[in-house]
């Protein structure tokens, strides 16, 4: 008796996780081709006639308009009023990879299986943890460790009296590689964690490439579709859980009397 009870919660169970597929497919299509709610990007992705330079690799389908693109490549532009050169002059090398990074963020629709909501005066959603490829990173902090900063973060706690961001007081200049001693340092930390430096490589189609070469297609659309596919075969169905939960507690009732 009590087997065949235990079979006929099983098979509700299953009838319910079933019941729930179709919630399931509808957030796996919420995760691509989607733009951030965030200050200057698009309600939704679609073409631009023209981005400009680092940007342009986006430009078949883009989160960023053209004016977008361009005040990514100026220094302390309208955008966030962020000054790069805050501890003397940024080194070119260096600056090409905090560009094409702004291109990534303002431009990128593959970043939808980690964008998260956010409590923030000019965003409402940010990405988390997006697995940055070893060798975009790698190169990043190669051609910035001889530069200068004065923070690990530089999400927070500047000074912005005079409009821009300026060292807070007390923050020392170092080079880079003082404040950043490892590649993994550098981009894991410089945005709150907004990056973390993947085990995997470019064309691994494992992780998002912040460099790609436009007449091969977008390589982060099908890295966008693989961890929206884990992210959702991984996720429990909405209403299991509570059944679950009952399913236990009435196992136990019957096997304990």
């Amino acid at each position: 008796m009590a087997w065949r009870m235990t079979q006929l919660l099983l098979l509700a169970l299953v009838a319910a996780a079933r019941g729930a597929q179709p919630r399931i497919s509808q957030a796996r299509t919420d995760l691509l081709n989607v733009c951030m709610d965030a200050k200057h990007h698009k309600t939704k992705p679609g073409p631009e006639d023209k981005l400009h330079d680092q940007c342009s690799p986006w430009k078949k389908n883009a989160c960023c308009s053209l004016n977008t693109s361009q005040e990514a490549h100026k220094d302390i532009s309208y955008l966030y009023r962020f000054n790069w050169d805050h501890c003397g002059k940024m080194k070119p090398a260096c600056k090409r990879h905090f560009i094409q990074d702004t291109c990534l963020y303002e431009c990128s629709p593959n970043l939808g299986p980690w964008i998260q909501e956010v409590n923030q005066s000019w965003r409402k959603e940010r990405f988390l943890n997006v697995p940055l490829c070893k060798e975009d990173c790698q190169i990043w902090w190669e051609d910035c460790r001889t530069s200068y900063t004065c923070k690990i973060n530089w999400h927070k706690g500047w000074n912005w009296t005079s409009g821009y961001n300026q060292c807070p007081v007390r923050a020392a200049c170092h080079r880079f590689d003082f404040y950043f001693p490892t590649p993994a340092a550098l981009c894991n930390e410089i945005w709150s964690h907004s990056y973390k430096v993947s085990n995997y490589g470019r064309g691994s189609g494992r992780c998002i490439q912040m460099w790609f070469d436009p007449a091969q297609g977008n390589p982060n659309e099908e890295v966008a579709r693989f961890y929206a596919e884990t992210t959702n075969s991984g996720a429990m169905p909405q209403g299991i859980g509570p059944l679950l939960l009952n399913l236990t507690q009435i196992l136990q009732r019957w096997f304990l009397g």
